[in-house]
């Protein structure tokens, strides 16, 4: 039998590469390979499909991350908020800013921030609090976002799994001061490349987040702060205008793919991420939870089907964190979570005989 990865991306460009290729030519023959044109393309189409007023493109969501929290003022001596289980950039881009990221535990069923215990871990150094829409659901924004504005508090959404996800019917992106995405490959809407982007309402960040990626210049060779050289590729910008033409039909599918596993994975060693009413989840990953790991991954892997893993350990144990003074027990369902999850395929170009194979082996198990 054929194998069943987690991610294929090979599908996925054959189908739109006749029309990514020939919007390569075009920036080959502008020679408008860093910024430009076609970034600025993407960014007005970025921003109407987010319903926000500004997108701005970067190299990779990491800068976004970095970027944003520098816009907003946060840097040494300040602290800022974010859950425990989530890719380690939401993290860095605390860290690059000279900031402190202050870790908060899951909830035990929807995996997202427990907005019940964000309150416990505001001192007066707090500035802000990074929301994750893990794996593609959004958290519970009122909830968060109603601790930030009682406590003067930032809101910013980290989206980089989440394009299109959609929180209580509004497209994600525009509930914070600004939300970072990540235009990595493997994401929902990935570009031939890397790059990553910020979508805001505010003038003042777009201007802000316009000269910090672009060496802290608005007019070429006047500098007026300590900027970066973080700015999206032509190339990559192309590719990301053709698929994002692409990317509703993209999760649709997704979706189908989610309520196909959500209905007919009968198999009580296996436990699935909760999905409140209130959210739309894009299903970047499907993720779900068993307690023997590593005998789950052998039995899948000998049956020609091939999990991924996101993320096996949560940040406040890492080892870049350790002066941080966390430990082992601190954050009992991030931890839990890091120790059994396994994610399942999941891609739009999944056939359904492969969805249902899936199904059948998993049930089997």
């Amino acid at each position: 039998m054929k194998k069943i990865p987690c991610l294929d991306l090979k599908q996925q460009h054959l189908n739109v590469k006749k029309e990514v290729f020939a919007a390569f030519e075009k920036v080959y023959e502008d020679t408008a390979f860093s910024g430009g044109k076609f970034v600025e393309d993407f960014e007005k189409n970025f921003s109407v499909y987010c319903d926000t007023k500004y997108a701005i493109g970067v190299n990779n969501g990491t800068s976004a991350l970095h970027l944003a929290m520098l816009a907003l003022g946060i840097g040494h001596g300040d602290e800022v908020i974010i859950p425990a289980n989530t890719f380690i950039a939401t993290a860095w881009g605390v860290s690059y800013s000279g900031a402190t990221p202050v870790f908060v535990d899951c909830t035990k069923d929807t995996w997202e921030i427990n907005p019940q215990l964000i309150e416990a871990k505001i001192t007066p150094k707090t500035k802000a609090i990074i929301g994750v829409h893990l794996y593609g659901q959004p958290f519970d924004i009122d909830a968060v976002q109603a601790i930030a504005k009682k406590h003067n508090l930032f809101l910013v959404e980290d989206a980089a799994q989440a394009h299109g996800a959609k929180y209580k019917g509004k497209q994600v992106g525009g509930f914070g001061e600004m939300a970072c995405f990540s235009f990595y490959p493997g994401k929902n809407l990935g570009a031939c490349g890397e790059g990553g982007g910020i979508t805001t309402n505010t003038e003042k960040y777009n201007t802000h987040l316009h000269s910090l990626r672009n060496h802290g210049s608005m007019v070429r060779y006047y500098h007026d702060e300590i900027g970066f050289n973080m700015r999206m590729g032509g190339l990559e910008a192309a590719s990301l205008t053709i698929k994002l033409k692409y990317l509703e039909g993209w999760n649709t599918r997704r979706k189908e793919i989610a309520k196909k596993y959500f209905a007919e994975i009968k198999n009580e060693k296996i436990t699935m991420q909760i999905q409140p009413s209130f959210t739309d989840s894009v299903f970047h990953l499907f993720v779900v939870t068993t307690e023997n790991r590593d005998a789950f991954i052998k039995y899948l892997q000998d049956k020609n089907i091939n999990p991924g893993l996101h993320y096996p350990v949560p940040c406040h144990l890492q080892k870049a964190y350790q002066n941080l003074g966390y430990k082992v027990g601190d954050f009992p369902n991030s931890e839990y979570l890091a120790s059994h999850c396994i994610s399942l395929p999941m891609y739009a170009e999944l056939t359904d005989a492969e969805v249902q194979t899936v199904i059948d082996i998993i049930n089997q198990y």
